[in-house]
Order: C-alpha cells, then structure tokens, then sequence
C-alpha cells in the first residue's frame, strides 16, 4: 500500500515534469546561434543588423523556437563539434568527437560497431522514425541504424534511387537526356514519380520541410503503436542554396531590394573561396536576408510539429529538443559556407528543450556540446542504456546529472514502475553538475578536399590550399585557441573579442602552451591526417551534395 502510495504521488505534475514518453529532435541544418538567438543574448548580435532594415525590428527570425525557449529551457551557449553535416551528426547520435567516431571528410560513413541513439530508443521498445532532408544523413552513410523507418524527404516515393540529375538539368534537353539515362535504374515507376514531384509538384522555395512537416502530420495522426516514439527530422532550408518562399524572402530583404535580384545571385560556396566569381557587399546583404528568411520558414515547420503534436494530445508527454547542427558564414572572416575552419560563427549554434524536467523558461549558460544530447534525451525519456552512456564523450544536461553514474531520472521506465522510485523534482538547481569549464571541435579533413577542388577549377588560390590541414580548438568562457597539424594557430579573447578577429597568440604564450596542453590531453597530438578511406556514393547522391556545396 506504501508502495502503491508512493508511485500515486509521483504520478502527477511532478512526474510529468520530471520524465517524458517521447523525445522529438528537430535539427535545423545550418542554423547558427547569432542569427537564430535574437533578443537571447544581445551581445551576440553581430554586424548583420547594421545592412538589414528586417533585421532590427520586432519580427524575430524564428519565433516558434522563441515560443518553446519562453516555457522550456535555453542553452545560450551551445557548440556543435564540428562545422558541418557529416561529423556533426555522427556526434548528436553516439556523444563522441569526430576523431573518436571516426565520421568525417576522409571516412564517410558511421562504423557499425559505435552505439547510437537511434539504436538505444529501439532496443529500450520505442517505435523510431527518422525523417532527413540531408543526403549525408542517410543509409548510405551510416544513419539509418535503429530506425523503424528513416525517410528521405526529397523523394515522394521512397527509393534508393535518387533521380538528381533530372533535377539539376540545366535546361530540357539535360533534363531529358538526364531522365533517359536514369529512368530504368531501379523502379521506372517510382523514378517517374519522384521525376514529376521535384519538376512540377514540389512546392516553390522548399527543399523538403513542408512536406515533411505534412508527412509527420499524417503520422501523429493515424499511427496505431501504443510505444513511445522518438521521431528525428533534419531541416535543410538554412543550407544553400537559400530559396526561400517569396513571402518569407521579403520579410527580410532591404526595403529596396526585390525577391527577383535577391535569387538571381549565384550560390557557390566552393566557386567564390576559389575566386571563380565575387560576391558584392550589396549581393552579401541580400544573401543574409535569404539566409535569414528560410530559417524563418523552417522555424514555421517546427510550429506545425508542435501544433500537431498537441492536436495528438502527445505534447505534454513529449520532449522536443530543436538545435543547429553547425553555423554559417555569409562573408563573415571572408567565406561563404562552412568550411575550413573553426569559427564561432561556424560552431555556436541554437539548443532549445522543452519538455519534462526542461521547462519554465530556464536560460542555461553553461558550455555545453551537441554530443551531450544523446544521454540528455535518454535520461529525460528514462532510458538507461548502458552501452551507450559508457561510449559517450558528453555528459547528461538533465538536471541533477552526475557523470559516472545514471542520475535517477535516467533509471528505466519499467523500473519507476515497478518501485516507484522518484524522479528528480522540476524545482533541481538549473545547472547540471555535469558542466565543463571548455568546449572542444576539430575539422578532421577538408571537405571537399583540395584535389576535388584541383579537378573542378582550374587555379585554386594558395589561400585556400593553406585549408588543406586539420584543425582542434578549445573555447572557455574567456580564450579561443584554434591550432592546425601544420603550424597554424589563433588564440582569441571572446570576452573582449567575440568575433575573433583579432589574433593574440603572440602575446599571450603562456596562455597558447596552456591551452595546447588541454588540446592534446583531450584527443592526442596533432599528427599528419590520414585517410582512412571514403564510401562509394552513388552518382545522384554525389550530385545532390554538389548541390549543397560539399563536392
């Protein structure tokens, strides 16, 4: 009767507050945290404003993910641990360093032998969907591992076939000659299909959000499973090319400028640091205001997963993690893209939870990284897996955490259950006793690699055959230290220097030696890269990522 008792009292506000029954984790591709924080952290605000009429006024780029931080909790300072796709997400999903997962520029694909999130949630009985608008997040490369379903959002038929070369067909005669040449590998229905989707019915300035948006709808809707679940979308409309929704686009372009100029700039990442073609201060100012309207527009699809999460009546049981898996530039330290180095404005990125213990409009400024979510969402669902929490690099943020051990609110749902042990009170201090004092991030290999660049361009600049290395950087609270396998080195005082453009390496040796020691105590010294070997990607797979700017 005690034991009945005591579960009773748990089995109210408090448990609900405490633990959770679904985990939804929306990665917004591209997002980085100075442009989707807003009003957060006004000090973070950078110069963009200054050109961008939109930009100062009261309409924030990404209000839905405003409406989540205002009653769940923000982590102001986030970092992803790596500056794109591929190595970022190996991360949300195993909690380890790129060079620990081995996930990267020279081996493209998820080993096999890590655990990964995905894998955990499945083994500890929920029903796990994946939907990815990123052709590196699939299982092509690794990801599909503990998933019931992982869809690929720029199909309307699912296939491994990807029918890309009709879609970046220049003109009709490549466009047919491109269908002639694809339309019997695999299923010429489905390839006929996903042909008339992307060249006739596929919404205009959507790269997949909406309907993805429409197929979770669907599926909230009509799923029949009585397991939790945890559902992961990826959000590429912040990725170029940004082509956004004219709606969107004019929120925030200058008053004088039109949609029609702002995408008739060319989007070529890899193009403009080769010097093939220039950006003009004007055509930069245009772009942020493209950048910013299509992370507005697929803020808007995370307002449509609440709003169906809540018609389901599964909200209040659910927690929804919604991050940035890297940064941006847009001119910013003279790049377009995000490559060949280890920025902030590359690896600060949003984190917002809303959810059990994550509520109340908690603002946390703690360091913290995007391999800590991993054990955070298990032990906010009550998943212990073990397997897991020994392989990871990164720590639980649920509060009350500690790091060799479950907290209680990682014990097992089935073990709450049966001794009603209590979950951690919502009211826990809001800083996790698991919080670091420094943040680490490493650019393993050049992506695209500088021969794929020698192949396509005829000169490429010595400027950019200097990126041809491997980088680490630590960040503290106060010093940014970013040191490459060939000699390169930067320290920056982010207190007095956020933008890092001052190099202060010189003046401050002993800080540089400190900060080394720390590198190299966390992964090893820098020796020279080696490559371990890269996937065979198929043909429309390597054209949709030439699309993105990666090869």
């Amino acid at each position: 009767m005690a034991e009945q008792t005591q579960r009773e009292s748990n089995s109210g506000e408090l448990e609900s507050h405490s633990t959770v029954r679904n985990v939804v984790l929306v990665v917004l591709d591209t997002a980085r945290a100075r442009r989707v924080a807003g009003d957060w952290n006004r000090t973070d605000e950078n110069e963009w404003d200054e050109d961008n009429r939109a930009a100062a006024t009261d309409d924030r780029t990404t209000p839905e993910l405003h409406r989540l931080a205002e009653t769940g909790t923000t982590f102001e300072n986030a970092f992803a641990t790596a500056p794109w796709t591929l190595p970022s997400h190996a991360s949300m999903f195993t909690g380890l360093y790129a060079s620990e997962h081995g996930t990267h520029g020279d081996h493209t694909y998820l080993d096999s032998d890590l655990r990964t999130l995905p894998e955990a949630f499945d083994d500890a009985g929920f029903e796990t969907i994946g939907v990815s608008n990123n052709t590196w997040i699939t299982e092509e490369f690794g990801f599909d591992r503990g998933f019931d379903d992982l869809r690929k959002g720029w199909q309307y038929i699912q296939s491994e076939t990807d029918m890309g070369t009709v879609v970046r067909g220049e003109d009709l005669h490549e466009k047919l000659r491109a269908t002639r040449n694809r339309l019997f590998d695999g299923n010429p229905v489905v390839n006929a299909a996903n042909i008339l989707y992307s060249e006739l019915f596929q919404p205009a300035g959507d790269d997949g959000a909406s309907r993805s948006a429409d197929w979770v709808e669907n599926w909230l809707a009509t799923r029949d499973d009585d397991r939790p679940f945890f559902l992961f979308c990826n959000f590429i409309e912040p990725h170029v090319e940004y082509n956004p929704p004219r709606e969107f686009a004019e929120r925030f372009l200058p008053a004088d400028a039109t949609y029609e100029e702002a995408t008739a700039i060319r989007q070529d990442p890899r193009a403009y640091d080769c010097e093939d073609y220039e950006i003009t201060d004007r055509e930069f100012t245009l772009l942020r205001g493209l950048y910013r309207a299509s992370l507005a527009y697929a803020d808007a699809q995370v307002g449509r997963l609440r709003e169906a999460l809540e018609t389901n009546d599964e909200w209040e049981d659910t927690l929804v993690v919604v991050c940035g898996d890297h940064g941006e530039h847009v001119g910013d330290h003279g790049f377009f893209g995000h490559q060949y180095n280890l920025y902030d404005t590359l690896l600060n990125v949003p984190l917002v939870c809303h959810g059990g213990p994550f509520v109340g409009g908690d603002r946390r400024s703690e360091l913290v990284q995007l391999l800590d979510v991993p054990l955070t969402v298990l032990e906010a669902a009550g998943v212990d897996d073990p397997e897991l929490r020994e392989q990871a690099t990164g720590y639980s943020l649920y509060p009350g955490s500690t790091p060799d051990a479950p907290s209680p609110g990682a014990t097992s749902a089935a073990t709450t259950a049966a001794t009603g042990t209590p979950k951690p009170d919502a009211t826990a201090p809001a800083a996790a006793p698991n919080s670091r004092d420094a943040v680490f991030a490493e650019y393993v290999a050049p992506q695209p690699s500088i021969d794929r660049l020698e192949a396509r361009f005829d000169d490429v600049p010595d400027r950019v055959r200097e990126f041809d290395r491997r980088l680490r950087a630590i960040r503290t609270s106060e010093y940014k230290y970013v040191r490459g396998d060939d000699g390169f080195e930067r320290l920056h005082h982010v207190e007095t220097d956020p933008h890092e453009r001052t190099d202060i390496s010189d003046a401050e040796p002993e800080t540089v030696r400190r900060l080394r020691q720390r590198l190299e105590d966390e992964f090893e010294p820098l020796g020279e890269s080696v490559s371990t070997g890269e996937v065979a990607m198929r043909e429309g797979t390597k054209e949709r990522l030439a699309d993105l700017g990666y090869l």
